[in-house]
């Protein structure tokens, strides 16, 4: 009998190896997206409507009890905003971001670091148009010892052996190359108890080209494809007590497409808003509901959420997909305690 959590890893690895157009549809990705302005849409780089500047690390695990090295990823971030006082109605933001990425037995490891710049301009008293890209560097290496192939299957003894000869060659371990982003966002803030927000952005604009094979000759599969992310949030003071922030997601790159939409509340559990206790439930089309909890302490605020699968998948992982961790760190410059927020608080 085959096991099966090697079938489905099996699944997956041909995937990331020879169908190449496969992997390249799957970026990475977080659950909370809300908490990942910077890879979500570079415009959202220095755009803080309640702080002057904000630092931010984020973990994902998933596929652990189905996979005996499962996805892990990791991202930290911080981003600022500067020239403030020097540009008329407007200011620039600059930031950075680093993710790391685990996938699997194959050791498939990917490194990258983007560095943001944004233009934020305020059109009146109550709305912004930010525009910005990022520029990143990538690096993806893989273990080709940790892989099984097709043509490894001993069909006498019913598993891979990893010492019988294959066909697949792999020319590189290693990939190097350019990625940038762009995007652009508008908010909207007509009172001290509403604020909108929305923004498109689009990835991989060069389309560079990635592959482990030998072959120079660059094939429709071996360009990255542009990745379009779409997103728009709120956030709506219903009273003193509560905040509610809706958000809805929504990313397409080749054939493959995600949409998330769903409802955080923050219910403040201090006099001016120190301490606050987060809660929210979102659903992710046809895959998963990520239930939300959390807390925020002096502008230190912590996410925790769960993937419950609920698609196809769920008879081989137990609807247990993933596990997601977000700090974020918000704070203002010490002459500008004082400055007004564009979006409503406690």
């Amino acid at each position: 009998m085959i096991n099966t959590r090697k079938i489905v890893s099996l699944i997956i690895f041909m995937q990331m190896l020879c169908g190449w157009n496969q992997l390249q549809s799957q970026d990475l990705h977080f659950s909370q997206f809300f908490n990942t302005p910077l890879t979500t849409n570079p415009a959202n780089t220095g755009f803080i409507p309640d702080a002057d500047y904000r630092l931010g690390i984020q973990y994902r695990n998933q596929f652990s009890n189905i996979m005996a090295v499962p996805y892990k990823t990791f991202s930290f971030f911080g981003d600022a905003q500067v020239f403030r006082n020097k540009l008329e109605n407007g200011w620039l933001g600059v930031g950075a971001v680093v993710l790391s990425d685990v996938a699997g037995s194959g050791s498939l490891r990917s490194t990258k670091i983007y560095g943001s710049l944004a233009y934020h301009q305020m059109l009146g008293n109550s709305s912004l148009l930010s525009a910005g890209f990022n520029l990143g560097y990538v690096n993806k290496r893989i273990d080709p010892t940790a892989l099984k192939f097709p043509d490894q299957f001993d069909e006498n003894l019913g598993f891979f052996d990893s010492k019988m000869p294959t066909t697949v060659v792999l020319a590189n371990t290693s990939v190097n190359y350019f990625d940038v982003q762009a995007g652009i966002n508008y908010a909207y803030f007509p009172t001290e108890d509403v604020y909108i927000h929305g923004g498109y952005s689009l990835h991989h604009v060069n389309k560079a080209r990635e592959s482990f094979f030998a072959d120079k000759t660059t094939t429709e599969t071996e360009i990255i494809p542009m990745r379009h992310i779409a997103f728009v949030d709120a956030m709506i003071k219903v009273n003193p007590a509560v905040i509610l922030n809706p958000n809805i997601y929504y990313t397409k790159q080749t054939e493959a497409s995600e949409f998330v939409a769903g409802l955080n509340m923050d219910y403040n559990l201090s006099e001016y808003g120190e301490k606050q206790f987060i809660a929210g439930i979102y659903y992710r089309s046809g895959d998963a509901v990520i239930p939300v909890l959390g807390f925020e302490l002096s502008n230190v605020r912590f996410t925790f959420t769960y993937d419950i699968t609920i698609s196809s998948l769920k008879d081989f992982n137990g609807s247990r997909g993933a596990l997601e961790f977000s700090l974020i760190k918000k704070g203002f410059y010490k002459d500008n305690q004082d400055r007004q927020s564009l979006c409503p608080k406690f």
